[in-house]
């Protein structure tokens, strides 16, 4: 149950970012709840390995480049899934970012432990 509250949780924090960012779009909620799923997968499988290669550059940079590879698994998801758009690599950090701090923002108010 906990994990389905999660997910729709991202849907509707990925489903809001368009509304503060005119770089992001999101067709419609159907859309952002695949998204959502997409990019939770891809920040499982693919996040990880990425983070490890890029680890000396994340130590150089003091941990800011891990914004850079949110970015990154961000644009991923928005190439992969129709519906789902973002202009460029800046928007997608920034959208990344808005993402997170949305869905932290929303899972702090929702689910109590």
């Amino acid at each position: 149950m906990r994990l389905l509250l999660t997910w729709l949780i991202n849907a509707a924090a990925l489903f809001i970012v368009p509304y503060l960012m005119k770089t992001v779009y999101v067709e419609n909620f159907v859309v952002a709840l695949i998204a959502a799923l997409v990019l939770g997968l891809v920040n499982v499988l693919i996040k990880p390995i990425l983070v490890l290669l890029t680890l000396p550059v994340t130590i150089l940079t003091l941990g800011l480049f891990i914004f850079v590879v949110n970015g990154v698994m961000f644009w991923i998801v928005a190439n992969f899934v129709s519906g789902f758009y973002v202009a460029g690599f800046w928007s997608a950090i920034a959208g990344a970012l808005l993402y997170s701090l949305i869905s932290w923002a929303l899972s702090a108010l929702l689910l109590k432990k």
